[in-house]
């Protein structure tokens, strides 16, 4: 039945936000019943009808809980903080991203990413514990500390997990192994018989500090072999590629592993426009197994990332928010196993 408009509490100017009093009157419950439904508190029984009746209450009055009071009864918020750092960017981390965001909102956590870059080391911590996150989780080489983990954790946060190539003391460290990932290429590349390989290594901050790792596994890749190995720094536009490959055949390589497919299918064509046979003068192979690789001629190919999921990292990061006494660990994430197409 429609309620009549009498019913709903007259708001004088200077009271004109909503409140939860305003909300209880208008669905006849307590403010305690109101609290409970719209903060989704699950240790209290309340009737569906009950809920439906505050939620439609606070609908009509333009009511939203005030998130700052709330964290100061419970002593933190239910913030998520994803600093902005340096970690691969592309298809793949957009989905992963989407899939982390949406499982949190699911678990009744904030999300918010906080553009921290620019901020050195110390400086960027103490702006991410200003906000009283109850958890943070960096991913890449986002210059997190011990020290940090400590600071963050005296603030408030119950959480601190890292998604990244080396641990942090104190942090739930879930590590990429991007060594792993060069070594992965670079022995695909030893077993289709080639001796002579660049390496990419891309000039973007950020992933040139992966690069350098992929590069180290590449090394390990070809320890004892008699392969050599030729760093090839590389910008991600087509005038860097082009002056790659105008001097290509006076590098003397037989294959390439290009950092990722991005800049795999990059290089690959400017080979090609200068005349160099793929994969019969020179193999390539990226990472990422990006469906765009497959429809390239020749198909490209790659080494697939097997990895944490976003919604497996959300539930790691509520059962570390539930247990703020457990023990934090080391877990590696990933998997890397080369896919032989055309190109090489």
């Amino acid at each position: 039945m429609p309620r009549a408009m009498s019913q709903t509490p007259k708001q004088s100017a200077e009271h004109s936000v909503p409140t939860s009093a305003d909300v209880a009157r208008l669905a006849g419950v307590s403010r305690a019943t109101v609290s409970y439904v719209l903060n989704n508190a699950s240790a209290v029984r309340i009737s569906d009808a009950t809920r439906r009746r505050v939620r439609a209450a606070a609908e009509e009055l333009g009511y939203v809980p005030h998130a700052a009071a709330r964290s100061l009864r419970a002593g933190h918020t239910r913030m998520v903080l994803l600093p902005t750092a340096a970690f691969p960017s592309g298809p793949l981390h957009s989905r992963f991203l989407q899939e982390l965001q949406g499982a949190l909102r699911q678990l009744d956590y904030t999300v918010v990413q906080y553009d921290s870059l620019g901020l050195e080391g110390g400086e960027a911590v103490r702006s991410w514990a200003e906000l009283r996150p109850v958890a943070v989780v960096a991913l890449g080489e986002a210059g997190l500390t011990p020290q940090g983990v400590g600071l963050l954790r005296r603030s408030g946060a119950k959480a601190v997990i890292t998604l990244a190539p080396a641990t942090v003391e104190g942090a739930h460290s879930l590590v990429i192994d991007q060594s792993g990932i060069g070594r992965c290429a670079a022995t695909h590349l030893l077993q289709r018989g080639r001796r002579a390989l660049g390496i990419v290594l891309p000039s973007e901050p950020g992933l040139d500090i992966l690069g350098r790792h992929r590069i180290e596994g590449a090394r390990q890749a070809i320890a004892g072999t008699g392969a050599r190995i030729e760093p090839l720094p590389l910008s991600y536009d087509e005038e860097s590629a082009t002056a790659l490959a105008v001097r290509w055949r006076t590098l003397g390589l037989d294959a390439v592993y290009a950092y990722n497919d991005d800049y795999a299918m990059l290089l690959m064509r400017a080979l090609q426009d200068q005349g160099i046979d793929i994969p019969r003068e020179t193999a390539v192979i990226g990472a990422d197994d990006l469906l765009l690789g497959r429809l390239l001629r020749p198909r490209l190919s790659t080494v697939h990332l097997d990895m944490i999921t976003g919604n497996q990292l959300a539930e790691l990061v509520d059962r570390a928010v539930r247990e703020p006494d457990s023990q934090p660990g080391t877990h590696w994430v990933m998997e890397a196993r080369a896919v032989h197409r055309e190109s090489s």
